[in-house]
């Protein structure tokens, strides 16, 4: 018999353990910039370990628990070769569904899947989950690094995340506060965020036959640099709202779109009435509409239409709410207010037209 071994490995089929493991190690940087007090341990345990004893403040704490993922907008990182921004949007669209119910995001996990590690590359990815971590306040306490060859190309991805947040039980927030006469404010988001790439890539790429080079005179960039814009995260702009003014509710305008989302957080007696002329949609909207000769209302229950996260104040709030966010650099105005149900079926609708 040949001194050779014919036998089988992990490493023949497909699996690399030593480049997962220079994964770890480049990763590891980027984790530590996201620690916390309460953090203990450090990145290569088997599971995250944070110091409970610092909820000792709360009355009666409240843990919250969120967990997504960015869609198929990873396919458009892979295909442009950017790996450090994808993480960003992971981060936001897990902390700011916590931060809706008044949670402070205390950490996250995230799970990468590949078809084949390269360890640079995973690097990347984690970068940017750590980026979004440090601007949402939370910890990156651990996560999961998955090579699965056969199922997936060799540069193929896919990312998740989940997160957990503590609110004061008094300080919860939700329809319960909400009153008539209740101001709506919106807060511009920073193009599509991670919702209704399908339809985007089906529109932009299948039907337009546009390209991701492509330079797009309204965007001032690519077009891939456009749809690459991370998501924006608003979770301490949020936490300083509810510190600085009353704040009955917040929504996260992510898939199904600003009046799906915001009725979420309407009690049935109530509706929220938005006027679509107090803002101007980014031009990416514009061309996605037209590109696709997609109709408004299924491109506002797909997109975000530039609207990312909703406050529902009180009148008397306004003032305050709008000045705090101001003082933070969110561009924010005040979108509309919260009426009697009356005839109206659903908890929220969009009136008016867009401003040009």
């Amino acid at each position: 018999m040949s001194a050779e071994s014919t036998g089988a490995s992990y490493a023949s089929a497909g699996v690399d353990i030593e480049a997962g493991d220079r994964a770890v190690e480049l990763m590891k940087e980027w984790v530590k910039k996201t620690q916390r007090p309460e953090v203990l341990g450090g990145l290569g345990g088997f599971a995250g370990l944070f110091d409970a004893s610092a909820l000792k403040r709360y009355e009666r704490p409240l843990l919250a628990s969120a967990t997504d993922g960015v869609g198929t907008k990873v396919d458009l990182a892979r295909r442009m070769g950017v790996y450090d921004t994808i993480g960003h949007d992971l981060v936001g669209m897990v902390v700011d569904d916590l931060v809706v119910c008044g949670a402070e995001p205390l950490f996250m996990t995230d799970y990468i899947c590949v078809g084949k590690v390269h360890p640079e590359r995973v690097a990347a990815i984690v970068k940017g989950i750590a980026e979004g971590c440090v601007l949402a306040g939370c910890a990156l306490v651990g996560g999961e690094t998955a090579e699965h060859p056969g199922l997936l190309g060799e540069d193929d991805f896919d990312v998740a995340g989940a997160g957990t947040g503590v609110v004061e039980a008094d300080r919860l927030l939700g329809a319960d506060r909400i009153r008539t006469g209740d101001a709506v404010i919106a807060m511009a988001s920073s193009g599509l965020h991670s919702n209704g790439y399908s339809l985007v890539r089906h529109v932009l790429f299948d039907r337009a036959n546009m390209a991701l080079e492509e330079q797009v005179e309204e965007f001032g960039r690519t077009l891939g640099e456009e749809l690459l814009e991370p998501t924006k995260i608003y979770s301490l702009d949020c936490l300083a709202l509810t510190r600085t003014t009353e704040v009955h509710a917040f929504s996260h305008i992510t898939g199904g779109g600003l009046a799906n989302n915001l009725a979420r957080v309407i009690p049935d007696n109530l509706h929220a009435v938005v006027d679509r002329s107090t803002w101007t949609p980014g031009a990416v909207f514009d061309l996605v509409g037209k590109a696709g000769q997609v109709e408004r209302l299924e491109l506002e229950k797909t997109l975000n239409m530039g609207v990312g996260m909703i406050a529902v104040v009180p009148e008397e709030s306004v003032d305050a709410a709008l000045a705090t966010l101001a003082d933070r650099g969110v561009d924010a105005w005040v979108a509309g207010e919260i009426t009697d149900r009356g005839e109206h079926t659903t908890g929220a609708t969009l009136t008016g037209d867009y401003a040009n």
